[in-house]
């Protein structure tokens, strides 16, 4: 018996609906908010939390706001032309 691997439907790179667009958008500008908010207080910007002053706290919200950033990209981005789909 030959199994041949499917193609995977749905990848991150290959979102061509509206919603999922829209989708990938709306996450990736929470996260980058998200992640502003916690490289703020790591950088003790933003006062009154634990979070305040710890440099963890700077690398997890650099790290969050590049995912986000990479997301909004991802959505922005016009599905490829010549692509074949069945």
């Amino acid at each position: 018996m030959d199994r041949r691997p499917e193609s995977v439907e749905g990848k991150l790179g290959d979102v061509t609906s509206r919603t999922g667009r829209i989708a990938l958008i709306t996450i990736g500008v929470i996260a980058l908010i998200v992640g502003g908010v916690f490289a703020g207080q790591g950088l003790n910007l933003i006062p009154g939390s634990f979070m305040t002053g710890s440099r963890m706290w700077l690398a997890v919200g650099l790290i969050v706001a590049i995912v986000g950033i990479i997301l909004i990209v991802l959505g922005l981005r016009r599905p490829g032309h010549g692509r074949t789909s069945k």
